[in-house]
């Protein structure tokens, strides 16, 4: 039997002296500076000497440390590269994707295919969140969610810019059809829908057409945002919906945009991935993937 050191806390250990600092290896790792240095003070016991040092605020790697930490991760990038040779590369792996629900259903699911069609290797396993749930668990490996490119709102992730957003006024062409809407005016007489998980798009897009004295119109109000667009295409009414997120429907011919330069500029959608993961480049890759895709849709 091998007598080996406690291989988490050998890993925090070579992330600590590689960075130089308890925080950033905590931020690499998606832990607490209380975890990182509860697990270096267990490698200090089991090798029976301390690997850092306190250097005014900071916890500097002794130079013992940055030798053996250098070793390790030596091992651990050979260890990596073993792992890949002995894998079968044939065998489907898994990539977890966590995003609002009418970001998946309207734009990222319906050009899956397209990435399985270069990755088949490669499942990507889609679960939903409200978009008013914009909190990250764990058990996934990238999250999209609205919000400004940021790194403070996010300081555990790398965070990639994805899609913009804008709002314009959608409906159905049949309803169209029967009654058109040709300029702002015409949308008096319509029954306006709304979604609680969207609030204030009716009232922005008023004032940008210039019809703020209709801001107290009444309103049929659903619970999310993929609920009001089913209604609109039904044509039970008229709504206010995102792009390109809608490009699809449009394109189909499910919904159609009468007055399409009265837009109003959302926060637009980013990806985030836990700094820690990726060493094979999966998930880079499916990140550069959806840009590539947004690209492409401009």
């Amino acid at each position: 039997m091998r007598r080996l050191p406690p291989l988490n806390a050998l890993r925090i250990f070579e992330v600590a002296a590689r960075t130089g600092s308890y925080a950033e290896a905590g931020a690499e790792l998606g832990l607490t500076h209380g975890a990182v240095s509860r697990q270096i003070a267990t490698l200090e016991s089991w090798l029976g000497q301390r690997l850092f040092m306190k250097d005014g605020r900071r916890m500097v790697a002794t130079p013992m440390a940055r030798i053996f930490a250098a070793e390790v991760g030596l091992s651990f990038d050979r260890l990596a590269v073993a792992a890949e040779a002995c894998g079968r590369p044939d065998a489907r792996r898994i990539l977890r994707v966590s995003a609002p629900t009418s970001f998946a259903m309207r734009w990222l699911i319906p050009r899956l295919n397209r990435y399985h069609a270069d990755h088949p290797h490669i499942e990507v396993a889609v679960t939903t969140v409200s978009t008013v749930l914009e909190d990250l668990r764990g058990g996934v490996d990238v999250a999209i969610r609205r919000g400004a490119a940021h790194q403070h709102v996010w300081p555990q992730h790398r965070v990639v810019p994805v899609l913009d957003d804008a709002d314009t006024l959608i409906m159905s062409p049949a309803l169209f059809a029967q009654r058109p809407i040709l300029k702002p005016a015409d949308i008096k007489g319509h029954t306006l829908l709304a979604s609680e998980t969207r609030a204030g798009d009716w009232t922005d897009w008023l004032e940008a057409a210039g019809l703020q004295h209709l801001a107290g119109h009444p309103r049929q109000i659903f619970d999310h945002f993929f609920v009001t667009r089913q209604a609109v295409e039904d044509g039970l009414g008229i709504g206010i919906g995102p792009f390109p997120m809608l490009e699809i429907d449009v394109a189909r011919g499910r919904l159609m945009t009468p007055l399409p330069e009265i837009r109003v500029p959302r926060t637009g959608y980013v990806a985030l991935v836990p700094r820690h993961a990726d060493a094979g480049n999966l998930i880079a890759g499916f990140v550069d993937w959806l840009v590539e895709e947004t690209r492409g849709a401009r």
